[in-house]
């Protein structure tokens, strides 16, 4: 049979075009590996227009798109399983079943290209601040532990807090949406690398469910939406959805997207955004001196921490137990880390807790013209 023959009769004309795209979308992504001004041209100045139009087509919902999508996906494959082998038995056109198939997977790997995937190839985030982010010294983290508890002892009173002592986010969930893009849009004038865009956050239907795979939340790059898990606590509700967002504004790492959500806080207007962005970020810096000098840890930093953290800390140790060992939670750690390592972050999982290089690099900075223009 010629070619033209098998393509007419096997591969269905919005497949060849999905085929075609992901042929591209292949080229695109090897230049970005091999290129970092490309990788960097591209996520700063093509990405931002697809990423614009799913989010913006997305929001058009109430709902998550994606999520709605990832729960109809078993059953979807089931319908589409038999009605393949039901039509190719009729007439003979399981090759062109095939291809359908196979023009779906090009959908999803071109959209993770077009507008995410050469975020990973990008200049670090340190570079492009001019910072050093290197491993902190246990001097230096007590140093960025201790004024993010001076901080949060700036605000603690300004904050509404539980039974649990857990802290209570004073708005609601969509009034949290405008905060923090109000929150971002400061940002956008001091950082050029982030792209401006306004959308809502998502709540996740099955927050409870998703809670045994340790997910607090994700961004979808086929559909653009930033989705939060909103049975974690309201603290970790409010940075994870300032971390998805940051993903949608073309931070791909996950060290840099949580560092990015923590400007995003301390930046903005209302008090409780900004204790959730020093709460979080003391978790990160406290628990890495912890790590290295734990009696110091304990004996110098800990006792300093405002009494509300404390508490919030506690409520939320309590409030994750029953989540905390499963195997949920051990496969999906495993996929997130074969997948980060697959984009180049060798670091897997762990780069999550890169934030902290970031953190204390900030921190001691400060220090450091605070006391020189003293």
């Amino acid at each position: 049979m010629k070619i033209k023959e098998f393509i007419k009769k096997n591969i269905p004309p919005a497949a060849a075009v999905l085929i075609i795209l992901a042929l591209i979308c292949g080229i695109i992504k090897i230049a970005a590996v091999c290129s970092v001004p490309f990788a960097e041209y591209f996520n700063g100045r093509v990405s931002p227009i697809f990423r614009s139009v799913f989010a913006h087509i997305s929001s058009v919902f109430p709902f998550s798109v994606a999520e709605t999508f990832i729960i109809a996906m078993i059953p979807l494959a089931v319908v589409f399983f038999v009605y393949c082998i039901r039509v190719s038995a009729k007439n003979g056109t399981l090759i062109r079943q095939i291809f359908r198939v196979v023009a779906v997977i090009c959908f999803i790997f071109s959209t993770f290209v077009l507008n995410y995937s050469t975020g990973y190839n990008t200049r670090t985030l340190d570079e492009k601040l001019g910072i050093d982010a290197k491993t902190p010294t246990s001097d230096e983290l007590y140093t960025a532990c201790a004024m993010a508890a001076i901080n949060l002892y700036d605000i603690e009173e300004d904050v509404l807090v539980d039974k649990s002592g857990a802290t209570v986010m004073p708005y609601s969930f969509f009034e949290l949406s405008d905060k923090l893009n109000a929150a971002y849009d400061s940002l956008y004038e001091k950082y050029d690398f982030l792209t401006p865009l306004h959308t809502g956050i998502k709540r996740i239907a099955l927050s409870k469910p998703l809670t045994y795979t340790h997910m607090s939340g994700f961004y979808t790059f086929f559909t653009g939406e930033a989705n939060v898990n909103v049975n974690y606590p309201d603290f970790v509700t409010v940075f994870t959805a300032a971390h998805e967002m940051a993903h949608q504004r073309g931070i791909a790492r996950e060290d840099e997207a949580n560092y990015v959500a923590f400007l995003a806080c301390i930046g903005s207007e209302d008090d409780y955004i900004r204790y959730c962005g020093y709460t979080n970020i003391l978790e990160y810096l406290g628990s890495a001196l912890a790590d290295l000098d734990y009696e110091r840890f304990s004996s110098q930093v800990y006792a300093f921490f405002p009494t509300v953290t404390k508490n919030e800390f506690a409520a939320y140790a309590k409030a994750f137990e029953p989540y905390r060992d499963n195997i949920a939670a051990s496969v999906s750690s495993a996929a997130n880390d074969a997948y980060l390592k697959s984009q180049g972050v060798s670091e897997g999982e762990k780069s999550y807790g890169l934030v902290v290089d970031l953190a204390s690099a900030y921190f001691n900075k400060l220090l450091e013209d605070t006391t020189y223009k003293k």
